[in-house]
């Protein structure tokens, strides 16, 4: 299985099945894939509705048809744009598919879905553990800190993305200390240098994670982890 990281909080795990999170695609300065590069996808996971990361879900969904796994709110909007292969699920809950498994966990943050000059109710953000080919992948979502987080030790996470950009999300000092209470196996920082209003210091976030004895790994768009 090969996680890869394709720029700002896009992940895309190709593995037993092929699962796509949070793709913002389109207008993405740090992507180096577009929608032309996924002819064949099995799911698209969306944590919540902001444009950077609900991004190219509905384009991608039509063009592969693919199962659309978001909150109870975005999937009724998604509906409503005449989509069908759609699961609804709400933070805390977890369901079995044929792959493994998904949970949806909690995120500090918004979710409203800007449509023309109207912003449409998007539920609550939230974040994904996916139990898949044996491992355990946490993306967070965009979030602040939370002492929820230390919940998710209990999971083993074999992979976390956690945002590090500041401002919108955690910062590198909040997201040192999300990393220390999930205790991953790797960490991967995203979420930072996408535009000047998230940039942070991805190097030092390595060097103090990995005094905590937590492997961070700081991919570039394009790069992946292989288990």
């Amino acid at each position: 299985m090969r996680v890869y990281f394709l720029g700002h909080a896009v992940v895309y795990i190709e593995g037993s099945k092929k699962i796509i999170i949070d793709p913002f695609l389109s207008g993405n300065p740090q992507s180096t894939k577009s929608i032309d590069d996924f002819e064949d996808l099995d799911y698209i996971l969306v944590t919540h509705g902001h444009g950077d990361h609900l991004g190219d879900t509905i384009e991608l969904a039509k063009k592969t048809n693919a199962v659309i796994i978001s909150n109870f709110e975005i999937i009724n909007y998604l509906a409503s744009k005449g989509l069908k292969n759609l699961h609804p699920m709400h933070i805390g809950g977890r369901k079995k598919f044929e792959f493994g498994t998904i949970k949806m966990t909690p995120a500090l943050h918004g979710s409203g879905i800007i449509e023309g000059n109207n912003i449409l109710y998007g539920g609550n953000p939230g974040g994904f553990v996916i139990e898949i080919d044996n491992k355990k992948i946490y993306h967070s979502g965009d979030t602040g800190l939370t002492k929820d987080m230390e919940l998710l030790k209990l999971e083993n996470i074999d992979l976390a993305f956690l945002p590090i950009g500041g401002n919108f999300v955690m910062d590198v000092e909040d997201a040192i200390l999300a990393t220390k209470m999930i205790e991953p196996k790797i960490v991967v920082p995203f979420h930072y240098n996408t535009w000047e209003i998230i940039n942070a210091d991805a190097k030092a976030f390595k060097t103090k994670v990995e005094s905590l004895k937590i492997k961070c790994n700081i991919l570039k768009p394009g790069e992946y982890i292989e288990f």
